[in-house]
């Protein structure tokens, strides 16, 4: 009875400050103290300063402000011009023509930046004006763009994977070996989506014109220096030549390189991805610390044990649990992004995910997939939201428009239920 006061006391306490506009971390961390100060006779003080020195002096995180500070740089580069005209002769044969270059460009921009909103920012700034320009369908437009960008949760260096590896301690190395193969699968998936709805809707797309093979090849050498800085970053993770922190720090020194040989980012623009990676990375901390924090006052009180138990008491079986953690984490996606969902939930569904026997590194893949679904869910999906920004449409409009990329993500999660081999295959493998 009383773990049930306290859940109702901390998620009162927590919506309510969300609700009220308190940034996440903020909210995190005063649901922490006033549930401590109820519930508990421990240091606040002094909890709250161990917790949070010991979640953030973890050398595995200093990875991330890096991947973000690459990502920040390509941002400012003309990568997405050079993705989609290199991508355009290879993908307009394909049924559904030009709207491939979105799940391509997205793919790799994704294993550049590890970032959802900036991977569809990037690759929507050059292919909405280019597909409207050829006339395709507006809501295919919008929600192959929306579908794809969800890849850069998925395919490594993933800031999602990074916060996931540390909170609940795996490799950072072998969660990005484990997130490759269902990245690119993903991708296909959505691939064949807009294959069947371009031979369902004949005529709908226009051909394009034919581009002679020298051209092509030009094209195809541009695309060489973003290939060789993908290769090069996650190459040396998986070859174990270099930690997730050392390839990182290898992938900005190559996005400058890339960026100088371009000619494309001025002294502005470099002070301007600087201020952006740690706007970005503090955001990301802070809702790290708090929480860390909550975790804490909750385990203080009981109620990770407890809920355990109580879920353990359901004897549900590993398949009903994956079903259960699905549509639990597709509602909290409708109000939390990505990363709060994640490291909010991990002190709770950590113990029983273990307990049922599920392998951490799928289970992160998997778990990856379902909050990419809450990038495209309305109310707070930021996807849609840059969208809007970027099209103008209404909401309600781009949210249409993703459900069917949501469907084919949801589709892919079976796929991954079926065929764990998916996720474990290549780990297993680099033993």
């Amino acid at each position: 009875m009383t773990e049930a006061i306290s859940i109702t006391v901390f998620l009162l306490g927590l919506f309510f400050l969300l609700g009220s506009g308190v940034w996440v971390g903020a909210s995190l961390l005063g649901t922490a103290i006033f549930g401590m100060y109820l519930f508990t006779s421990r240091p606040i003080g002094d909890s709250m300063a161990i917790t949070i020195w010991g979640d953030q002096s973890s050398w595995t995180l200093t990875a991330l402000p890096l991947f973000i500070w690459m990502g920040e740089i390509l941002f400012r580069t003309k990568i997405s011009e050079t993705l989609f005209k290199g991508l355009t002769p290879f993908m307009s044969r394909l049924p559904g023509g030009l709207l491939h270059v979105n799940i391509g460009a997205s793919a790799i921009f994704a294993a550049i930046s590890g970032s959802s909103a900036a991977t569809v920012a990037t690759v929507g700034k050059m292919s909405i004006p280019e597909l409207r320009r050829r006339e395709y369908p507006e809501k295919m437009i919008i929600g192959t763009l929306s579908g794809a960008g969800t890849l850069g949760l998925l395919i490594p260096p993933s800031i999602s994977l990074i916060i996931f590896g540390v909170t609940v301690n795996e490799s950072i190395a072998k969660l990005f070996m484990a997130a490759m193969l269902p990245g690119l699968a993903l991708a296909l998936c959505f691939m064949l989506y807009i294959a069947l709805w371009s031979l369902f809707n004949k005529g709908v797309i226009k051909k394009l014109e034919e581009i002679d093979e020298v051209s092509k090849m030009k094209r195809l050498l541009d695309l060489l220096p973003v290939l060789i800085l993908i290769t090069s970053v996650i190459g040396s993770i998986y070859s174990g030549l270099a930690t997730a922190t050392e390839a990182a720090a290898l992938g900005v020194l190559g996005s400058l390189i890339l960026a100088y040989t371009q000619k494309s980012l001025t002294f502005e623009k470099f002070l301007e991805s600087i201020l952006g990676s740690i706007r970005t990375s503090t955001m990301i901390m802070f809702i790290l610390m708090g929480s860390g924090f909550l975790s804490l006052a909750m385990g203080f009180t009981g109620i990770p044990k407890a809920l355990a138990e109580g879920i353990g008491a359901w004897q549900l079986s590993p398949l009903a649990l994956i079903a259960m953690l699905t549509v639990f984490y597709i509602i909290l996606g409708c109000f939390l992004d990505g990363i709060s969902s994640i490291v909010l939930t991990m002190a709770v569904i950590e113990p029983m995910v273990r307990a049922a026997g599920f392998d951490m590194l799928w289970f992160g893949v998997y778990l990856m997939i379902v909050v990419e679904m809450a990038q495209i869910t309305p109310p707070i999906g930021f996807n849609l939201f840059v969208l809007q920004g970027m099209t103008g449409k209404p909401i309600d409009f781009i949210a249409k428009a993703s459900l069917p990329m949501f469907l084919v993500m949801c589709i892919f999660v079976v796929i991954l239920v079926i065929f764990p081999q998916l996720a474990t295959w290549l780990p297993n493998i680099a033993k």
